[in-house]
Parts: structure tokens; C-alpha cells; sequence
């Protein structure tokens, strides 16, 4: 029995989550690992050039924050383009970016080949997380779409894990591990060939530009994959746009029309602050300042901050990877927390517990309260991590998603240039007590406005707001 026509959102939004979804789910983890794997692995680089290089804490942290620079600018350019040119694409050029140049800088010859190196490879990763997050949320049923995001990011903790066990077992066995391990991270320039032939692309963005064709067989394939392919029948043109009329006024509210007008990019971003959109946008990226800043100017510098403290290279990097491992069951308590108490109440109990965290962090002594406190840290802050990943798309509709999502990123890594610099300089002035203090300061502040963020959960994704609106 075929059942009435639907509109392709309706149907794709009532299927269960299927084999299609979890092979997407891992395929866009998989370059969430390789993500994490790149970042995770500079903190290790940084602590044994500190010896191989006898580079000063100054050098040290242009390293760092010139991947943060580009990172800044790719985050801001990748959300562009991809409500631009499709997320499919532009997160398989990301990969191919990121991972070519990171392989690149495995061959570095001094230090400001190095530095304009993590600038390329920082324009790649930038781009890469919030096409992502938005581009799997486009595809997750709403039901548990913030669970499937938050599970998005835990592949973070699987790549930075991957990148401590590189930097324990590879980077100390010469003085070129640095360069073996940067080597590695040059897969993701193979994945991205899997990438973009083997993933969809994303039926709300393929509506979005009329190309109804492709829109409604990806639909069809997921159909198929829930065992769903003839209990309902194919949208023809005239019915979506007729369910396009009635969404206009109310009636149906998952329906768009076949090709809706394209903004310029000085529109999407404008858009931003339309009225129905700046409370939401301020506070979104006030989350993300903060939360960068704290966790890159802790966790970027951990290792180094374990050696000034007095402990080995090697015991450093074993105590950072005992540390990471506290990451995953942050992200599985988040996942599941997001859809128990909602998106912003899970993001701020996680951020006001990294806030008390880095606070014992930085009192710590003794290496048990060294490890206890580190761990504690890990799991809240990548809880809070995973939350923001699940609001933040939520909070736009289509032509705007990815755009507001790599903005919000954008601003994010502002922090994260700013927060490597400062790090010598407060440790210098109070050591770690004023450090971890300041990164609490923050994290509190982060807390504070992620409670004034909406809660879309279990509702549709808004799909297109009234043009009048966005120029406003």
C-alpha cells in the first residue's frame, strides 16, 4: 500500500535512524578524527621542538596560533561557501586542504615555513567542523538529532587520543618524531577522495537550489535503507510547490519551494543579525569566544605546562594521554543529556563543571591531583564541547546554517589565537593558579550565555526565512 505524498523534509525527517545514517555518521566522524588528530598533535610537536629547535615560549606560540589564525578564516569562509556550493564539497576540499599541508609541514626547514604551514592547515580545519556538524544535522532525525551531533564530536576524543598515543609512542624516538608524527596526519588527504564520492549531499541544501532530482533519490535511498522505499510515493513538482504555498502560510511547515533566491555572501552574513536572528548570534558567539579560549590555552599547552612544572617529556605525554582518555565518556553523558534536559542546560552544567575543573587544575600538586583534576577537566569540557555543536546549527535555517555555524567558529578561534599567546605571559605573572583561574573566569561567562540560547529539541530544522526578514 503507497501512502499519500509528503513533502521530501516530512519523509526524511519521520525516518528512524538507519544503516544510511550511521554510515554517514562515520564517515563525517572519521574526518572529525582525522581533525582532531591534526590539532592534538601540534601540543606534542610544540613540547619537543621547545628541546630539538631550542625554540623560547614566544616562537612557541606563533607556532600554535597561526593554525588558529587560519582556522579563524576557514571557519568564516568554509560556513560561506558551503550554503554556497553544497557541504558535500566544501568538507571534502577542507580535508584535502588540512591534510596535504600538515604533511607539507612534516618537511619544514625552519621556523616560519612551519608557521605558514599551520596557517594553510588551520584554513582546512576551520572549515571542516561546522560544515560537519551542520551538514549531519541536516540528515539526523529531530528526535535525536542532538545525540547523533554530540556523537559527531566524540570522534574528537578518538582523533586527539590517536594523536597522544602518537605523541607517547612516536614523537620521543628521535629528534625528527615531530616529523613522523605530522607525516601521519597527512591522511586526510586520502580520505577526502572517499569523501567526496562515497557521501550525499544534503537534501535541504539540494531543495534549496531546485535540484528536486537528486534531492528526492538521496530521500529514496534512505527510504530503502528503513525498509520504507514503496510505502510512500514520489513528491512531484507540482505538489511540492503547491506545500510550498501553504507553508508560506502556516499550513505546512516542513515544505520549501523547488529553488529558492540566493543571497549574496554579504547577505548571508547580515542575515546574521537580522532582528530574528542577533540575541541568538551574540550569545552563540560569546559561548564559542570563551569556550576556545579556555580549552586551547589549556590543552594546546598541556604538555609543555606538565614539563615547566618539573615532570619529564615522556611522563608529560603519558600523563596527556591518560587525561584524553576522560574525553569520550564526556561526550556519551552529554549525548545523552542533550535530549534528557535539553541543549542549553546540558551546555551549561558542563561549562560551569570545566569552570571548577580548571579552578582544582590549577591548584594541583601532587601528580594525582595532577591526573584526577586533568581528567575531570577533559570530561566536562568536551561534554560542553559536544553540546555547542548540537545547538549551534540548530539555531539557523538552511541558507543561512552553515554560514552561522562557521561564523560562530570563526569568532571561536579568535580566542584560540589570543589564548597561546597569553599563556606565557599569565603563567609568568601568577603561574598555573592564575592561569586556570582565568580559563574559569570563562568558562563561567560561557555558562551564562549558553543558558539564553534556544532549545530546538526534537523539533524540525527551520528550513527558510522570509528574505524581507534576513535583509534587515
Amino acid at each position: 500500500m503507497t501512502l499519500p505524498q509528503s513533502s521530501r523534509l516530512a519523509r526524511l525527517d519521520a525516518l528512524p535512524f538507519t544503516k544510511k545514517h550511521r554510515k554517514l555518521l562515520v564517515g563525517s566522524g572519521v574526518g572529525w578524527a582525522l581533525d582532531a588528530m591534526d590539532v592534538g598533535l601540534i601540543s606534542f610537536v610544540l613540547a619537543q621542538l621547545a628541546v630539538t629547535w631550542q625554540l623560547g615560549s614566544t616562537e612557541l606560540s606563533w607556532i600554535a596560533s597561526a593554525g588558529f589564525v587560519g582556522m579563524a578564516v576557514g571557519a568564516s569562509l568554509g560556513g560561506l561557501l558551503a550554503d554556497r556550493l553544497g557541504r558535500r564539497q566544501v568538507f571534502a576540499i577542507t580535508l584535502l586542504v588540512f591534510g596535504i599541508a600538515t604533511g607539507a609541514a612534516a618537511l619544514s626547514w625552519s621556523l616560519g615555513v612551519l608557521i605558514v604551514l599551520r596557517f594553510i592547515v588551520g584554513l582546512g580545519l576551520g572549515a571542516e567542523l561546522p560544515v560537519a556538524s551542520t551538514y549531519m544535522s541536516e540528515f539526523a532525525p529531530p528526535r535525536i538529532r542532538g545525540r547523533v551531533i554530540v556523537l559527531l564530536e566524540a570522534f574528537w576524543a578518538v582523533g586527539w587520543t590517536v594523536a597522544a598515543l602518537i605523541g607517547y609512542f612516536i614523537v620521543p624516538l628521535s629528534d625528527n618524531g615531530w616529523r613522523w608524527a605530522l607525516a601521519i596526519g597527512a591522511v586526510p588527504a586520502i580520505y577526502a577522495v572517499i569523501v567526496r564520492f562515497a557521501m550525499p549531499e544534503s537534501v535541504r541544501f539540494l531543495e534549496a537550489r531546485g535540484r528536486t532530482a537528486e534531492a528526492e533519490a538521496t530521500v529514496r535511498l534512505f527510504e530503502e535503507s528503513a525498509g520504507r522505499a514503496d510505502a510512500v510515493a514520489p513528491v512531484s513538482e507540482t505538489a511540492q510547490v503547491d506545500e510550498a504555498a501553504d507553508s508560506r502560510t502556516g499550513n505546512v511547515s516542513s515544505a520549501v519551494p523547488a529553488a529558492h533566491p540566493r543571497l549574496t555572501a554579504r547577505q548571508q552574513v547580515a542575515a546574521l543579525w537580522a532582528a530574528s536572528h542577533r540575541t541568538q548570534t551574540l550569545a552563540l558567539w560569546v559561548v564559542w569566544f570563551c569556550v576556545n579560549f579556555s580549552y586551547y590555552g589549556a590543552f594546546v599547552w598541556l604538555p609543555s605546562l606538565l614539563v615547566a612544572s618539573g615532570f619529564s617529556l615522556v611522563k608529560s605525554f603519558e600523563y596527556t594521554l591518560i587525561i584524553t582518555l576522560a574525553q569520550l565518556p564526556g561526550y556519551l553523558v552529554a549525548a545523552y543529556l542533550v535530549e534528557k534536559w535539553g541543549r542549553n542546560k546540558t551546555l551549561a552544567v558542563f561549562l560551569t563543571g570545566s569552570a571548577l575543573s580548571a579552578v582544582a587544575f590549577g591548584m594541583a600538586e601532587l601528580e594525582w591531583q595532577v591526573i584526577g583534576a586533568g581528567m575531570l577537566l577533559s570530561f566536562f569540557n568536551l561534554g560542553a564541547w559536544g553540546a555547542l555543536y548540537a545547538v549551534t546549527p540548530e539555531l539557523y535555517p538552511t541558507e543561512l546554517r552553515a554560514t552561522g555555524s562557521g561564523w560562530a567558529a570563526g569568532i571561536g578561534r579568535i580566542a584560540s589565537i589570543i589564548a597561546p599567546l597569553l599563556v606565557p605571559i599569565l603563567t609568568g605573572i601568577g603561574g598555573s593558579v592564575l592561569l586556570f583561574s582565568v580559563f574559569a573566569a570563562f568558562f563561567l561567562v560561557a555558562a551564562g550565555a549558553a543558558l539564553t540560547l534556544a532549545d530546538k529539541r526534537g523539533k524540525a530544522l527551520e528550513e527558510f526565512a522570509p528574505l524581507a526578514d534576513q535583509s534587515a
